[in-house]
């Protein structure tokens, strides 16, 4: 991928160069963010990265994908705040998609917080399935935890295009 232009934004490969960015926006939008580190590990480690930018280069958004036997696990997806509800969220799960397919695998696999209503409802309206749980998953306030909602997409079952 070498920034493929929609109308006002486009895709790119994340790099090491986006990082502080990536870490910004991760920290804006998530009272638990990833730490640039763990962007960092996941670049090391041979994981996807996705950027989405406006043609200014402002960074609106960005995913990471890990390939696992057969399935990408869609490990962190998110949009700045300001710009959330305008699409790049649904963009930047087609390019996921498209990244997966391209590599032969058959699904992909997402946790999500069951207190994260908005990821719940693009992931559902792009034909993501529930299919379990994880106690205790993420941080919460107070030292306490919170479930994790384990959602899949089969390419086979729904097609690649998502968003029904």
């Amino acid at each position: 991928m070498s920034g493929v232009l929609m109308t006002d934004r486009y895709l790119s490969q994340m790099t090491e160069s986006d990082l502080d960015e990536v870490a910004s926006i991760e920290r804006s939008a998530y009272e638990f963010p990833w730490s640039r580190g763990n962007f960092e590990d996941s670049l090391r480690n041979g994981y996807y990265g996705i950027c989405m930018r406006h043609v200014t280069g402002a960074l609106i958004g960005y995913c990471v994908l890990m390939p696992v036997v057969d399935e990408m696990h869609l490990l962190n997806l998110c949009v700045a705040p300001e710009a959330q509800g305008a699409g790049a969220g649904l963009t930047l799960l087609r390019e996921s998609v498209r990244i997966a397919l391209a590599n032969g695998l058959e699904g992909m696999l997402l946790e999500v917080r069951p207190s994260n209503h908005r990821a719940i409802r693009l992931y559902e309206q792009f034909g993501f399935i529930t299919i379990g749980r994880r106690k205790n998953y993420y941080p919460a306030r107070h030292h306490s935890r919170e479930d994790a909602i384990v959602m899949r997409f089969s390419f086979a079952e729904e097609g690649a295009d998502g968003a029904r």
